[in-house]
Protein backbone atom coordinates (compact mmCIF):
# COMPACT_ATOMS: atom_id res chain seq x y z
CA UNK A 1 0.00 0.00 0.00
CA UNK A 2 1.25 3.51 -0.69
CA UNK A 3 2.13 5.14 1.84
CA UNK A 4 3.85 8.80 3.18
CA UNK A 5 7.52 8.87 2.92
CA UNK A 6 8.92 8.11 6.37
CA UNK A 7 10.98 11.43 6.83
CA UNK A 8 7.88 13.61 5.78
CA UNK A 9 5.26 12.07 7.77
CA UNK A 10 7.00 12.21 10.98
CA UNK A 11 6.16 15.91 11.09
CA UNK A 12 3.09 15.55 10.47
CA UNK A 13 -0.15 14.14 11.82
CA UNK A 14 -1.67 13.09 8.12
CA UNK A 15 -2.31 9.27 7.66
CA UNK A 16 0.86 7.49 7.34
CA UNK A 17 -1.28 4.66 4.74
CA UNK A 18 -2.80 6.68 1.58
CA UNK A 19 -4.66 3.53 0.79
CA UNK A 20 -5.38 1.04 -2.31
CA UNK A 21 -6.02 2.53 -5.95
CA UNK A 22 -8.85 0.73 -7.65
CA UNK A 23 -6.16 -1.67 -9.82
CA UNK A 24 -4.00 -1.82 -6.91
CA UNK A 25 -7.26 -3.09 -4.74
CA UNK A 26 -8.54 -5.98 -7.93
CA UNK A 27 -4.85 -7.02 -8.34
CA UNK A 28 -4.95 -7.92 -4.62
CA UNK A 29 -7.85 -9.51 -4.70
CA UNK A 30 -7.03 -11.53 -7.78
CA UNK A 31 -4.63 -13.57 -5.89
CA UNK A 32 -7.30 -14.63 -3.69
CA UNK A 33 -7.39 -18.74 -3.90
CA UNK A 34 -11.37 -18.62 -2.96
CA UNK A 35 -10.28 -21.61 -0.84
CA UNK A 36 -13.55 -24.43 -0.34
CA UNK A 37 -12.74 -23.81 3.61
CA UNK A 38 -12.41 -19.88 3.98
CA UNK A 39 -10.02 -19.84 6.97
CA UNK A 40 -9.84 -16.16 7.14
CA UNK A 41 -13.53 -16.18 8.14
CA UNK A 42 -13.00 -18.00 10.94
CA UNK A 43 -9.60 -16.13 11.98
CA UNK A 44 -12.10 -13.14 12.50
CA UNK A 45 -13.75 -12.36 15.80
CA UNK A 46 -16.48 -10.52 13.71
CA UNK A 47 -16.72 -13.57 11.28
CA UNK A 48 -16.37 -11.52 8.05
CA UNK A 49 -16.82 -13.24 5.04
CA UNK A 50 -13.97 -12.32 3.83
CA UNK A 51 -13.97 -14.62 0.75
CA UNK A 52 -16.80 -13.49 -0.74
CA UNK A 53 -15.91 -9.43 -0.38
CA UNK A 54 -12.69 -9.97 -2.21
CA UNK A 55 -14.45 -11.97 -4.88
CA UNK A 56 -16.43 -8.91 -5.35
CA UNK A 57 -13.37 -6.61 -5.35
CA UNK A 58 -12.04 -8.86 -8.17
CA UNK A 59 -14.87 -8.46 -10.14
CA UNK A 60 -15.52 -5.19 -9.57
CA UNK A 61 -19.32 -5.37 -7.41
CA UNK A 62 -17.28 -2.51 -4.55
CA UNK A 63 -21.03 -2.01 -3.45
CA UNK A 64 -21.94 -5.72 -2.98
CA UNK A 65 -18.31 -6.27 -1.46
CA UNK A 66 -18.92 -3.42 1.55
CA UNK A 67 -22.63 -4.50 1.97
CA UNK A 68 -21.19 -7.97 2.33
CA UNK A 69 -18.38 -6.86 5.09
CA UNK A 70 -21.60 -4.67 7.26
CA UNK A 71 -23.37 -8.02 7.32
CA UNK A 72 -21.38 -8.76 10.43
CA UNK A 73 -18.71 -5.50 10.89
CA UNK A 74 -20.43 -2.58 11.60
CA UNK A 75 -16.67 -0.46 11.62
CA UNK A 76 -15.01 -1.75 8.58
CA UNK A 77 -13.17 1.86 7.66
CA UNK A 78 -11.95 1.51 11.06
CA UNK A 79 -10.88 -2.16 11.15
CA UNK A 80 -9.29 -1.65 8.78
CA UNK A 81 -7.22 0.31 9.83
CA UNK A 82 -6.41 -0.96 13.60
CA UNK A 83 -6.94 -4.08 13.89
CA UNK A 84 -4.09 -6.72 13.74
CA UNK A 85 -5.44 -8.70 10.55
CA UNK A 86 -2.17 -10.66 10.94
CA UNK A 87 -2.93 -12.59 13.70
CA UNK A 88 -6.19 -12.48 12.72
CA UNK A 89 -8.16 -12.94 9.43
CA UNK A 90 -4.83 -12.85 7.20
CA UNK A 91 -2.75 -15.24 9.96
CA UNK A 92 -5.83 -17.51 8.73
CA UNK A 93 -5.23 -17.59 5.37
CA UNK A 94 -3.84 -20.01 3.69
CA UNK A 95 -1.23 -18.33 1.69
CA UNK A 96 0.36 -16.93 4.76
CA UNK A 97 2.80 -20.29 4.57
CA UNK A 98 4.01 -18.26 1.37
CA UNK A 99 5.03 -15.21 3.16
CA UNK A 100 2.47 -13.26 1.15
CA UNK A 101 -1.34 -13.48 2.89
CA UNK A 102 -4.03 -11.40 0.94
CA UNK A 103 -3.88 -8.22 2.54
CA UNK A 104 -7.10 -8.35 3.68
CA UNK A 105 -7.60 -5.34 6.36
CA UNK A 106 -6.39 -3.14 3.46
CA UNK A 107 -8.86 -4.05 1.02
CA UNK A 108 -11.04 -4.17 3.96
CA UNK A 109 -10.26 -0.43 4.35
CA UNK A 110 -10.36 0.23 0.24
CA UNK A 111 -13.88 -1.03 0.28
CA UNK A 112 -15.28 0.84 3.21
CA UNK A 113 -13.72 4.37 1.71
CA UNK A 114 -14.69 4.19 -1.81
CA UNK A 115 -18.36 2.99 -0.65
CA UNK A 116 -18.39 6.20 1.82
CA UNK A 117 -17.09 8.17 -0.78
CA UNK A 118 -19.22 7.48 -3.73
CA UNK A 119 -22.46 6.48 -1.98
CA UNK A 120 -22.34 8.93 1.48
CA UNK A 121 -26.25 10.24 1.60
CA UNK A 122 -26.92 5.96 1.11
CA UNK A 123 -24.19 5.23 3.55
CA UNK A 124 -25.46 7.70 6.35
CA UNK A 125 -29.04 7.35 5.18
CA UNK A 126 -29.39 4.05 3.32
CA UNK A 127 -31.39 1.07 3.79
CA UNK A 128 -30.79 0.59 7.47
CA UNK A 129 -32.33 3.43 8.44
CA UNK A 130 -36.17 2.77 7.30
CA UNK A 131 -35.66 -0.18 9.26
CA UNK A 132 -38.95 0.48 11.80
CA UNK A 133 -37.51 0.97 15.19
CA UNK A 134 -39.85 -0.52 18.10
CA UNK A 135 -39.78 2.21 20.77
CA UNK A 136 -40.74 -0.56 23.32
CA UNK A 137 -37.67 -2.01 22.92
CA UNK A 138 -35.16 0.03 24.39
CA UNK A 139 -31.47 -1.22 25.16
CA UNK A 140 -29.26 1.19 27.12
CA UNK A 141 -25.38 1.42 25.80
CA UNK A 142 -23.15 2.24 28.57
CA UNK A 143 -19.88 3.72 27.04
CA UNK A 144 -19.29 4.16 23.08
CA UNK A 145 -16.14 2.31 22.21
CA UNK A 146 -16.11 -0.47 19.50
CA UNK A 147 -17.70 -2.96 21.79
CA UNK A 148 -19.98 -0.64 22.28
CA UNK A 149 -20.91 0.50 18.32
CA UNK A 150 -20.89 -2.70 17.43
CA UNK A 151 -23.83 -3.87 19.66
CA UNK A 152 -25.74 -0.79 19.08
CA UNK A 153 -24.94 -1.40 15.37
CA UNK A 154 -26.05 -5.11 15.75
CA UNK A 155 -29.18 -4.45 17.67
CA UNK A 156 -30.50 -1.06 15.70
CA UNK A 157 -30.14 -3.02 12.20
CA UNK A 158 -32.81 -5.35 13.94
CA UNK A 159 -35.34 -2.61 15.15
CA UNK A 160 -34.34 -2.24 18.61
CA UNK A 161 -34.15 1.24 20.09
CA UNK A 162 -30.50 2.24 21.18
CA UNK A 163 -29.48 4.81 23.26
CA UNK A 164 -25.66 5.01 23.97
CA UNK A 165 -24.66 7.00 27.16
CA UNK A 166 -21.10 8.15 26.97
CA UNK A 167 -18.87 10.06 29.81
CA UNK A 168 -17.10 12.37 27.57
CA UNK A 169 -17.85 14.97 25.06
CA UNK A 170 -17.51 13.10 22.03
CA UNK A 171 -18.59 9.57 21.24
CA UNK A 172 -15.89 6.98 19.91
CA UNK A 173 -14.07 6.32 23.09
CA UNK A 174 -10.52 4.64 22.80
CA UNK A 175 -11.18 5.34 19.06
CA UNK A 176 -11.31 9.27 19.54
CA UNK A 177 -9.01 9.71 22.27
CA UNK A 178 -6.38 6.72 22.25
CA UNK A 179 -5.97 6.20 18.37
CA UNK A 180 -3.89 9.71 16.80
CA UNK A 181 -4.96 10.80 13.77
CA UNK A 182 -2.02 9.69 11.53
CA UNK A 183 -3.31 5.71 12.22
CA UNK A 184 -7.16 6.70 12.41
CA UNK A 185 -8.50 9.83 10.98
CA UNK A 186 -11.25 11.47 13.38
CA UNK A 187 -13.45 12.05 10.41
CA UNK A 188 -13.51 7.84 9.64
CA UNK A 189 -14.59 7.38 13.63
CA UNK A 190 -17.25 10.33 12.52
CA UNK A 191 -18.70 9.27 9.27
CA UNK A 192 -19.37 5.32 11.16
CA UNK A 193 -20.96 7.14 14.67
CA UNK A 194 -22.86 9.35 11.64
CA UNK A 195 -24.37 5.96 9.76
CA UNK A 196 -25.37 4.66 13.36
CA UNK A 197 -27.55 7.90 13.70
CA UNK A 198 -28.80 7.22 10.81
CA UNK A 199 -29.72 3.86 11.97
CA UNK A 200 -31.64 5.30 15.03
CA UNK A 201 -28.82 4.79 17.66
CA UNK A 202 -29.14 7.89 20.22
CA UNK A 203 -25.64 9.10 21.58
CA UNK A 204 -25.91 10.87 24.85
CA UNK A 205 -22.54 12.40 25.83
CA UNK A 206 -20.99 13.97 29.39
CA UNK A 207 -23.37 10.78 30.96
CA UNK A 208 -20.56 9.05 33.35
CA UNK A 209 -22.44 5.45 33.88
CA UNK A 210 -22.91 5.32 37.63
CA UNK A 211 -22.66 8.55 39.41
CA UNK A 212 -25.04 10.10 36.69
CA UNK A 213 -27.32 6.98 36.53
CA UNK A 214 -26.67 2.98 37.64
CA UNK A 215 -27.65 0.20 35.94
CA UNK A 216 -30.72 -0.18 38.24
CA UNK A 217 -31.69 3.34 37.33
CA UNK A 218 -31.65 2.56 33.30
CA UNK A 219 -33.25 -0.37 33.96
CA UNK A 220 -36.29 1.73 36.63
CA UNK A 221 -36.24 4.06 33.09
CA UNK A 222 -37.93 1.50 30.82
CA UNK A 223 -34.70 -0.21 29.16
CA UNK A 224 -34.77 -3.95 28.59
CA UNK A 225 -31.40 -4.90 28.84
CA UNK A 226 -28.03 -2.59 29.08
CA UNK A 227 -24.63 -3.37 27.32
CA UNK A 228 -21.21 -1.97 29.29
CA UNK A 229 -18.34 -1.33 27.45
CA UNK A 230 -17.26 1.09 28.80
CA UNK A 231 -13.76 -0.11 28.10
CA UNK A 232 -10.32 0.18 31.01
CA UNK A 233 -9.39 3.79 30.71
CA UNK A 234 -7.70 3.59 34.46
CA UNK A 235 -3.60 4.12 33.65
CA UNK A 236 -1.40 1.88 35.27
CA UNK A 237 1.93 3.31 36.77
CA UNK A 238 4.98 1.91 38.11
CA UNK A 239 5.52 3.17 41.50
CA UNK A 240 8.76 4.69 41.26
CA UNK A 241 10.92 7.52 42.95
CA UNK A 242 9.80 10.56 40.74
CA UNK A 243 7.31 9.32 39.08
CA UNK A 244 5.32 12.65 39.98
CA UNK A 245 8.05 15.31 38.90
CA UNK A 246 6.80 17.59 36.19
CA UNK A 247 7.46 15.92 32.89
CA UNK A 248 5.93 12.64 33.74
CA UNK A 249 2.75 11.46 31.71
CA UNK A 250 0.39 8.29 31.58
CA UNK A 251 -0.35 7.93 27.90
CA UNK A 252 -3.85 7.78 28.47
CA UNK A 253 -3.36 11.82 29.77
CA UNK A 254 -1.26 12.37 26.58
CA UNK A 255 -2.90 11.13 24.09
CA UNK A 256 -5.66 12.00 25.23
CA UNK A 257 -4.81 15.83 25.09
CA UNK A 258 -3.42 15.41 21.46
CA UNK A 259 -6.41 13.19 20.42
CA UNK A 260 -9.67 13.94 21.38
CA UNK A 261 -8.92 17.35 22.60
CA UNK A 262 -7.08 18.26 19.31
CA UNK A 263 -3.67 19.25 21.15
CA UNK A 264 -2.08 18.35 18.23
CA UNK A 265 -3.78 22.12 16.59
CA UNK A 266 -2.79 24.24 19.30
CA UNK A 267 -3.22 27.25 18.76
CA UNK A 268 -6.41 26.37 16.40
CA UNK A 269 -8.19 24.02 19.48
CA UNK A 270 -7.03 25.60 23.29
CA UNK A 271 -5.73 22.16 24.38
CA UNK A 272 -1.88 22.76 24.90
CA UNK A 273 0.08 19.44 25.10
CA UNK A 274 3.72 19.05 26.89
CA UNK A 275 6.15 19.07 23.74
CA UNK A 276 9.63 17.80 25.48
CA UNK A 277 13.02 17.64 23.54
CA UNK A 278 14.40 14.34 24.56
CA UNK A 279 11.48 11.77 25.08
CA UNK A 280 10.82 8.84 26.76
CA UNK A 281 8.31 6.08 26.40
CA UNK A 282 8.08 3.23 29.03
CA UNK A 283 6.46 0.40 27.30
CA UNK A 284 6.65 -1.68 23.87
CA UNK A 285 2.88 -2.33 23.12
CA UNK A 286 0.74 0.02 20.19
CA UNK A 287 0.32 2.48 23.01
CA UNK A 288 3.99 3.09 23.51
CA UNK A 289 5.00 3.33 19.43
CA UNK A 290 1.20 5.81 19.55
CA UNK A 291 2.71 7.90 21.92
CA UNK A 292 6.49 7.85 20.82
CA UNK A 293 5.48 8.43 17.13
CA UNK A 294 2.99 11.41 17.77
CA UNK A 295 5.69 13.23 20.56
CA UNK A 296 8.43 12.89 17.16
CA UNK A 297 5.21 14.51 15.48
CA UNK A 298 4.81 17.12 17.90
CA UNK A 299 8.57 18.40 17.94
CA UNK A 300 10.90 15.81 19.61
CA UNK A 301 14.71 15.77 18.85
CA UNK A 302 14.90 12.29 20.09
CA UNK A 303 12.32 9.35 21.18
CA UNK A 304 13.59 6.49 22.70
CA UNK A 305 11.03 3.52 23.64
CA UNK A 306 12.30 1.88 27.00
CA UNK A 307 11.27 -1.92 26.86
CA UNK A 308 12.38 -4.82 29.01
CA UNK A 309 12.48 -7.45 26.71
CA UNK A 310 14.02 -7.66 23.49
CA UNK A 311 12.34 -6.61 20.11
CA UNK A 312 11.15 -9.72 19.48
CA UNK A 313 9.18 -10.17 22.46
CA UNK A 314 7.47 -6.54 21.84
CA UNK A 315 3.79 -6.73 21.50
CA UNK A 316 2.96 -3.44 19.38
CA UNK A 317 1.85 -4.65 15.69
CA UNK A 318 5.01 -5.28 13.69
CA UNK A 319 3.86 -2.45 11.38
CA UNK A 320 3.38 -0.01 13.87
CA UNK A 321 6.80 -0.69 15.46
CA UNK A 322 8.61 -0.86 11.66
CA UNK A 323 6.62 2.29 10.86
CA UNK A 324 7.92 4.20 14.53
CA UNK A 325 11.62 3.14 13.62
CA UNK A 326 11.59 4.22 9.83
CA UNK A 327 10.53 7.67 11.77
CA UNK A 328 13.50 7.98 13.80
CA UNK A 329 12.04 6.45 17.43
CA UNK A 330 15.19 4.73 18.55
CA UNK A 331 14.76 1.52 21.18
CA UNK A 332 16.20 0.55 24.31
CA UNK A 333 15.61 -2.82 25.19
CA UNK A 334 16.74 -5.16 27.61
CA UNK A 335 16.05 -1.85 30.26
CA UNK A 336 13.87 -1.40 32.95
CA UNK A 337 13.31 1.94 34.81
CA UNK A 338 14.55 2.14 38.64
CA UNK A 339 13.79 5.89 39.22
CA UNK A 340 13.27 9.21 37.54
CA UNK A 341 15.52 12.45 38.75
CA UNK A 342 14.66 15.71 38.63
CA UNK A 343 16.08 19.57 38.92
CA UNK A 344 15.70 21.82 41.60
CA UNK A 345 12.21 22.90 40.64
CA UNK A 346 10.83 19.57 40.01
CA UNK A 347 10.96 19.16 36.51
CA UNK A 348 12.50 15.53 35.05
CA UNK A 349 15.57 15.26 33.81
CA UNK A 350 16.73 11.80 33.60
CA UNK A 351 16.08 7.92 34.24
CA UNK A 352 17.92 5.45 35.83
CA UNK A 353 17.73 2.01 34.13
CA UNK A 354 18.78 -1.55 35.12
CA UNK A 355 20.04 -3.59 32.16
CA UNK A 356 17.63 -6.92 31.80
CA UNK A 357 18.52 -9.92 30.15
CA UNK A 358 16.45 -13.02 29.19
CA UNK A 359 15.77 -16.03 31.51
CA UNK A 360 13.05 -18.64 31.27
CA UNK A 361 9.63 -18.68 29.98
CA UNK A 362 7.13 -17.35 32.49
CA UNK A 363 3.14 -17.46 32.34
CA UNK A 364 2.99 -15.29 29.20
CA UNK A 365 4.85 -17.80 26.87
CA UNK A 366 7.80 -15.28 26.83
CA UNK A 367 11.02 -14.87 28.40
CA UNK A 368 10.99 -13.36 31.85
CA UNK A 369 13.06 -10.75 31.66
CA UNK A 370 16.10 -10.86 34.64
CA UNK A 371 18.24 -7.47 36.48
CA UNK A 372 21.90 -8.40 35.43
CA UNK A 373 23.31 -7.62 38.80
CA UNK A 374 25.40 -3.83 39.36
CA UNK A 375 24.20 -3.30 35.68
CA UNK A 376 22.90 0.12 36.13
CA UNK A 377 22.56 3.39 33.32
CA UNK A 378 21.16 7.12 32.92
CA UNK A 379 19.54 8.75 29.97
CA UNK A 380 19.06 11.97 30.21
CA UNK A 381 14.96 13.22 29.21
CA UNK A 382 12.75 16.19 29.84
CA UNK A 383 9.58 13.52 28.97
CA UNK A 384 8.63 11.01 29.86
CA UNK A 385 5.40 8.90 28.94
CA UNK A 386 3.86 5.46 30.72
CA UNK A 387 2.49 3.35 28.70
CA UNK A 388 2.51 -0.04 30.76
CA UNK A 389 -1.16 -0.68 30.56
CA UNK A 390 -4.32 0.22 32.09
CA UNK A 391 -7.13 -1.40 34.31
CA UNK A 392 -10.86 -0.99 34.75
CA UNK A 393 -12.37 2.20 36.11
CA UNK A 394 -13.50 2.03 39.20
CA UNK A 395 -16.33 4.36 38.82
CA UNK A 396 -18.97 2.48 37.50
CA UNK A 397 -18.13 -0.59 38.60
CA UNK A 398 -18.06 0.81 42.73
CA UNK A 399 -21.87 1.90 41.85
CA UNK A 400 -23.03 -1.57 40.93
CA UNK A 401 -21.66 -3.66 43.55
CA UNK A 402 -24.15 -6.43 42.15
CA UNK A 403 -21.70 -6.99 39.54
CA UNK A 404 -19.11 -10.35 40.01
CA UNK A 405 -15.55 -9.11 39.14
CA UNK A 406 -12.85 -11.47 38.27
CA UNK A 407 -9.78 -11.74 40.36
CA UNK A 408 -8.03 -9.21 38.11
CA UNK A 409 -10.83 -6.56 38.86
CA UNK A 410 -13.02 -6.61 35.48
CA UNK A 411 -16.45 -7.49 34.88
CA UNK A 412 -16.98 -11.51 35.07
CA UNK A 413 -19.73 -12.39 32.44
CA UNK A 414 -21.06 -15.74 30.58
CA UNK A 415 -18.29 -16.42 27.63
CA UNK A 416 -21.03 -17.75 25.71
CA UNK A 417 -23.14 -14.93 25.95
CA UNK A 418 -21.61 -11.68 27.71
CA UNK A 419 -24.36 -11.71 30.63
CA UNK A 420 -22.90 -10.58 34.03
CA UNK A 421 -24.16 -11.86 37.28
CA UNK A 422 -27.26 -8.88 36.99
CA UNK A 423 -29.84 -10.74 34.31
CA UNK A 424 -30.21 -8.76 31.37
CA UNK A 425 -26.89 -6.97 31.98
CA UNK A 426 -24.16 -7.71 29.60
CA UNK A 427 -20.58 -6.37 29.08
CA UNK A 428 -17.56 -6.94 26.27
CA UNK A 429 -14.40 -5.30 25.08
CA UNK A 430 -11.94 -4.15 27.80
CA UNK A 431 -13.69 -3.62 30.99
CA UNK A 432 -14.09 -7.41 30.46
CA UNK A 433 -10.90 -8.56 29.36
CA UNK A 434 -8.55 -5.89 29.88
CA UNK A 435 -6.19 -3.64 27.38
CA UNK A 436 -6.94 -5.94 24.06
CA UNK A 437 -7.76 -5.19 19.89
CA UNK A 438 -10.21 -3.31 18.83
CA UNK A 439 -12.03 -6.12 16.78
CA UNK A 440 -11.86 -8.82 19.92
CA UNK A 441 -13.41 -5.47 21.28
CA UNK A 442 -16.07 -5.86 18.71
CA UNK A 443 -16.63 -9.00 18.63
CA UNK A 444 -17.58 -9.20 22.26
CA UNK A 445 -20.22 -6.68 21.04
CA UNK A 446 -21.79 -8.58 18.37
CA UNK A 447 -21.97 -11.80 21.12
CA UNK A 448 -23.73 -9.78 23.83
CA UNK A 449 -25.93 -7.90 21.14
CA UNK A 450 -26.86 -11.66 19.09
CA UNK A 451 -28.19 -12.69 22.59
CA UNK A 452 -30.09 -9.43 23.66
CA UNK A 453 -31.89 -9.24 20.70
CA UNK A 454 -32.70 -12.86 20.94
CA UNK A 455 -34.25 -12.33 24.31
CA UNK A 456 -36.28 -9.24 23.41
CA UNK A 457 -37.53 -10.33 19.90
CA UNK A 458 -38.48 -13.75 21.58
CA UNK A 459 -40.22 -11.98 24.28
CA UNK A 460 -41.67 -9.70 22.05
CA UNK A 461 -43.03 -12.22 19.99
Amino acid sequence: MPMQDAGERAGNFSEVSLGYTLELAREEAARCLQCKTPTCQQGCPVEVDCKSFIRMVAEDDLEGAFKTIKETNSLPAICGRVCPQENQCEGSCKLRKTGKPIAIGRLERFVADNYYAQNSCEAIAGDEACRLIDEDLRVAVIGSGPSSLTAAGYLSTRGIKVSVFEALHEPGGVLVYGIPEFRLPKSVVHTEIETLKAQGVEFVCNHVGGPTSGISELMDKGYKAVFIGAGAGLPKFLGLSGENLIGVYSANEYLTRVNLMRGYRFPEFDTPVPRGKKVVVLGGGNVAMDAARTALRLGAEEVKVVYRRTQGEMPARREELEHALEEGVKLEILSSPLEFTGDEQGNLCSLRLQRMELGPEDASGRCKPIPVSGDEFEIDADMAVIAVGTGPNPVLINSSPELKLNERGYIQVDPHTGETSMPMVFAGGDIVTGAATVVLAMGAGRRAAREIARRLKKDAD
